[in-house]
């Protein structure tokens, strides 16, 4: 089962803001990574998978509006600006860009973590496809809890990894569709992870496997070859 702790990469140059934004995120049951320049955050969302972003945008290496523009080419992760410019364009600009939410500094903890609760919360009805934050995809004896992470097959939980979550979601919130190689590859790692899809192949191998070793009657998963995957449509 996937953990329930969401996941937040928090970008920052200012090391006592980190500490503190830190702190208070941890308290909260977050699980939080820290990014002091932009290139080491967007290095992260490429390569690791998040629920959040935290995003501030005086950064030493590049301003974090070309970063959340660089990200919304990609992802649709929900990104929360956190940043002492507080004048209108700023502002504008910024959810102009793509931006869920927007803070200026000094932030409000209770404040904050009300914010991220419900931006969260939104990503979760994205995600789903469904308006419900509770969408659960069921065919047969396999479940697919987009709110929970939990999937299982006949009430049997499938350990999964995050990837291997997001893949499933992925697939399931456009059941009866083909999903191309390209599309799920770009979703999952990011524009930056190439076209060869060996990792995904293993990756939907492993599901495969832990599906059937839970007891699956069937192949859920139908294989276009050449082009890509899809998942059969719930009833």
């Amino acid at each position: 089962m996937i953990s329930n702790k969401r996941n937040i990469v928090l970008i920052d140059d200012d090391a006592a803001m980190r500490s503190i934004l830190s702190s208070v995120l941890t308290d909260a049951d977050y699980k939080v990574e820290l990014a002091a320049t932009g290139q080491e955050g967007l290095s992260m969302l490429t390569s690791q998978c998040f629920d959040m972003v935290l995003l501030d945008l005086g950064l030493l290496d590049m301003d974090g509006m070309d970063l959340l523009l660089e990200v919304r080419k990609w992802s649709e992760i929900p990104v929360i600006i956190v940043s002492s410019r507080s004048d209108e364009n700023s502002i504008v600009a910024a959810f102009e860009a793509g931006a869920d939410d927007y803070m200026v500094k000094p932030v409000g903890t209770r404040e904050l973590l009300a914010r991220l609760d419900y931006a969260y919360r939104q990503s979760i009805r994205f995600v789903s496809s469904k308006n419900c934050i509770n969408y659960i995809y069921h065919i047969d004896e396999l479940k697919v809890d987009m709110e929970r992470r939990v999937v299982s097959i006949d009430n049997k939980t499938v350990h999964l990894t995050q990837n291997e979550f997001r893949i499933i979601a992925l697939l399931a919130k456009n059941a009866g569709k083909v999903m191309n190689y390209e599309k799920i590859i770009s979703s999952i790692w990011g524009p930056y992870a190439g076209k060869e899809n060996l990792t995904l192949r293993v990756n939907m191998a492993n599901i495969r496997k832990k599906f059937y070793k839970a007891g699956a009657s069937r192949d859920y998963i139908v294989t276009e070859v050449g082009i890509g995957y899809r998942m059969l449509e719930s009833k």
